[in-house]
């Protein structure tokens, strides 16, 4: 059972009422002693429930929690990537997985190409020259970082901060969508071509596709040009306010 089967299963066993599974191992027996099965609407098949007994046996663990909230879940990811060795980029000079940050319950959730130079040393998504222009791009709409939710398409940095290849891509992008499965934001803001077309499946340049509004697992998805390329160009600014502006709108409703 791979990490979203399992999510599921305990979601939704949470939402059954179930709170917890025992570990004692006379819960894996079946015995003939308990009679034929019956069907749930026949009328003596009524559950029994016993008087819960204050003795514990000593071989008996405590039950496993069930119930899992965001930041528990985005730990689960992490934890499910470890030290990733699952594409040829943890071969190529990267120093640590770059995995995402800020508040598991954002509605506003920014998603950008791959971690830089100062990503890889520090281990933290944006955090650079970029990144420090990010920031004031947050607060200008009246946020914080602490507020949102920054991750990238691509954990591990490439080499020379080239563009992700694509089988580098498909081993990566599931880990960013359970992410986003999870926060559930209202807004995600793709930062950059690069990540725009990944997660739209699209070959438009940014120009073409920044300006729109796109529905996107659950969300509205914003395509914007990306802060590194604001720092070359700084005449896009306008149009990054344009869009940020249009997030905003977008979160109030």
């Amino acid at each position: 059972m791979d990490y979203d089967q399992l999510l599921e299963h305990l979601l939704f066993a949470r939402e059954s009422g179930v709170t917890g599974i025992s570990r004692d191992p006379a819960w894996r027996v079946r015995t003939d002693s308990a009679g034929p099965l019956r069907a749930i609407d026949e009328p003596d098949a009524a559950p029994h429930v016993s008087a819960p007994s204050t003795e514990q046996p000593a071989d008996v663990t405590q039950p496993v929690r069930l119930s899992m909230n965001a930041e528990e879940a985005l730990a689960a990811v992490r934890a499910d990537i470890g030290d990733c060795t699952r594409c040829k980029l943890h071969t190529l000079g990267r120093s640590q997985i770059v995995f995402g940050v800020g508040n598991p319950q954002a509605d506003l959730m920014f998603a950008g190409e791959a971690p830089g130079h100062d990503e890889d040393v520090q281990g933290i998504p944006f955090v650079g020259r970029a990144g420090q222009l990010l920031t004031k791009i947050i607060e200008a709409i009246g946020l914080t970082r602490d507020d949102v939710y920054i991750a990238n398409v691509i954990k591990c940095r490439p080499p020379q901060n080239r563009n992700p290849e694509p089988d580098e891509v498909e081993t990566c992008e599931p880990f960013l969508f359970q992410q986003i499965d999870i926060i559930k934001p209202k807004v995600i803001v793709a930062l950059g071509k690069f990540a725009a077309q990944t997660l739209l499946r699209s070959l438009d340049p940014i120009s073409r596709l920044r300006g729109r509004v796109f529905d996107y697992r659950g969300a509205k998805l914003i395509p914007t040009f990306h802060p590194a390329y604001l720092l070359r160009n700084p005449s896009s600014k306008r149009e990054v306010w344009e869009d940020m502006k249009l997030a905003k709108r977008l979160l109030e409703r």
